[in-house]
């Protein structure tokens, strides 16, 4: 409220700010008009000259000349010059009309009217103007031309009018594009703590439920490992309770990652892919091909969501002799290479589908698609490549 009261309230017009289409069309017609002024003065009787009256018709045109064109919205003369030039105009014009009463110096309050619409606060303008031309009709009724003054006068009034409309029109134009501009910066705000605000509940959804099922998972496979170790149980049912507690602190652990990113923390990305292949556990040769750029977030999330489930998907389904995980930074793309080799003559992996736990590659292929890039998983001659490929 208090920018729209200062907008309204504001008395000057910045043409810095803000340059109107007409205002060009202004300036071509003040400067057409100071011409027409100085070449009417050379061409009326007594002409400008060096001595007599010809010496105060000269100085009162190069006056007038010099201190309309510093007041013309081309001007750079600062607010508080302005009243002193447009005085001197007054003055030239009040004694070009007594020396030159047949020149064009009576109609200087269209010239005057002009600037102060434009240039200068609206009262003070309207007392120089309205003074301007009572010294006007005055001067010119001393030298006979009073009836020509009166024409002036009658209009010149509804010019100066005018000028003030367009003035205003103006600055209630850009008060109104301001207010919008200010409301759509507000509708942003709002969307974007309405945003966050779900994030936060999500966050804390994700902490106070799947977060605390997983720590108590955790906790629970833990006790019953020991318990199968104190009891002498198969090794091969302590071994699969062992890598469900595996299972469970990395889901735990991807929770607690995935709560992080909704509190606005740092996505993974490559960078945490030496870390993956240390925590996996299988045989893996990592390579990272080309120069490392920088990726968009949406694009390192989907490389190591890929490359994570990539790896489950060889833990749980293939007894590999070896796993390749390659990153390669092309010129075009971004390919993500994950592919398990079994022993010779071992019998291929089961088919995985997109439907098991985890990202899984139906959300693989989606992420993909979203990054205008394409994710291909089949079964190779000793075991099963995945690639993903997302556009530079």
């Amino acid at each position: 409220m208090s920018r729209l009261r200062r907008l309204l309230t504001q008395n000057a017009y910045d043409p810095g700010e803000c340059t109107p289409p007409e205002v060009p069309w202004l300036r071509a017609t003040g400067l057409f008009v100071l011409v027409a002024f100085v070449v009417a003065a050379f061409a009326t009787e007594p002409r400008p000259a060096l001595e007599g009256e010809g010496l105060g018709v000269l100085v009162a045109t190069l006056a007038f000349g010099a201190a309309a064109l510093a007041s013309l919205p081309m001007g750079g003369i600062p607010q508080q010059r302005r009243l002193p030039l447009l005085l001197v105009v007054i003055a030239a014009s009040l004694l070009g009309i007594a020396l030159q009463p047949d020149g064009l110096w009576i109609v200087t309050p269209y010239v005057i009217g002009s600037i102060v619409a434009i240039r200068m606060p609206a009262r003070p303008g309207a007392y120089l103007f309205f003074g301007d031309l009572a010294a006007t009709v005055l001067v010119a009724s001393l030298v006979d031309h009073g009836d020509q003054a009166i024409g002036i006068v009658v209009g010149t009034i509804p010019w100066y009018l005018f000028m003030r409309l367009l003035r205003r029109t103006r600055e209630a134009h850009e008060v109104t594009k301001g207010l919008v501009r200010e409301l759509e910066a507000s509708r942003s705000a709002e969307a974007e703590a309405a945003a966050e605000a779900e994030r936060s509940r999500l966050a804390r959804e994700m902490h106070d439920v799947l977060a605390h099922s997983l720590s108590a998972l955790a906790l629970q496979l833990e006790s019953t490992r020991l318990l199968a170790a104190d009891r002498g149980t198969d090794p091969d049912v302590s071994r699969a309770i062992e890598r469900a507690h595996g299972l469970a602190a990395s889901g735990l652990e991807e929770a607690r990652r995935a709560i992080g990113a909704l509190r606005g923390e740092e996505l993974p990305g490559p960078q945490r892919l030496p870390a993956l292949v240390e925590a996996s556990g299988l045989p893996i040769r990592f390579d990272v091909c080309g120069a490392p750029r920088e990726l968009a977030p949406d694009a390192r999330l989907a490389l190591y969501r890929t490359a994570q489930e990539a790896l489950t998907n060889v833990r749980r389904h293939a007894v590999p002799d070896s796993v390749e995980l390659r990153l390669d930074y092309r010129d075009d793309a971004t390919v993500l290479v994950v592919a398990d080799h079994g022993r010779e003559g071992a019998p291929p992996p089961p088919a995985v589908n997109g439907d098991g736990g985890g990202y899984g590659l139906a959300g693989m292929r989606e992420r993909a698609e979203l990054l205008g890039g394409h994710l291909s998983a089949r079964p190779t001659t000793d075991g099963f490549r995945v690639e993903l490929w997302l556009p530079a």
